[in-house]
C-alpha cells in the first residue's frame, strides 16, 4: 500500500519539465529604447508641470504678501487718510467753482496729474492730464441748473 502511494505521488507530481532560453532585458525605455519616446514625453510632461506649479506657487505667495501688506492697520489708516483728503480737496474746489465770489480758475498738480479747471458762469471745464500726457475733459453746464 505504501509503495503504491509513494508510485500515485511520483506519477502525480512529476510532469514535463519545459524550459526556454533565459534572455535579459531591460525594464526601463531608457535602456532598452522600447517606448523611448512615451518615456521622454512623460518625463518632459512632468518637469514642465512641476515648473508650471512652482511658478503658480511663487505668484499666489507674492500676492498673499501683498494682500497680508495691504490688510496692515497702518496702511487702513494711511488708505482712509488719503480718501479723506482727495475728498476734502474735491469739496473746496467745488465749492470754489460754484460760489459766486469764488475763484473762476485754477490748477494743482496731485500724484502725477495735472488738473486744471475754470468757468466761465455757464459751464465749468474740468481738465486732468496724467502722467502719460493724456487728456480727459469734463464740460459740466450749470447755468440752467437750479440752485
Amino acid at each position: 500500500m505504501r509503495i503504491t502511494k509513494a508510485i500515485i505521488l511520483t506519477i502525480l507530481l512529476s510532469s514535463n519539465a519545459l524550459a526556454t532560453e533565459m534572455q535579459f532585458q531591460y525594464k526601463s525605455p531608457s535602456f532598452s529604447g522600447v517606448g523611448y519616446s512615451a518615456h521622454v514625453l512623460t518625463i518632459e510632461n512632468l518637469e514642465a508641470t512641476r515648473r508650471r506649479q512652482l511658478a503658480e506657487d511663487k505668484k499666489a505667495e507674492a500676492a498673499a504678501a501683498a494682500s497680508a501688506a495691504k490688510n496692515t492697520n497702518l496702511a487702513k489708516f494711511l488708505n482712509n487718510l488719503e480718501s479723506r483728503v482727495y475728498a476734502t480737496l474735491s469739496q473746496k474746489i467745488a465749492e470754489q467753482l460754484f460760489s459766486d465770489n469764488g475763484n473762476t480758475s485754477g490748477s494743482f498738480d496731485i500724484a502725477s496729474n495735472n488738473v486744471q479747471w475754470s468757468s466761465d458762469g455757464s459751464q465749468i471745464t474740468l481738465r486732468i492730464t496724467d502722467a502719460a500726457g493724456s487728456v480727459t475733459e469734463v464740460i459740466v453746464p450749470y447755468g440752467s441748473l437750479a440752485w
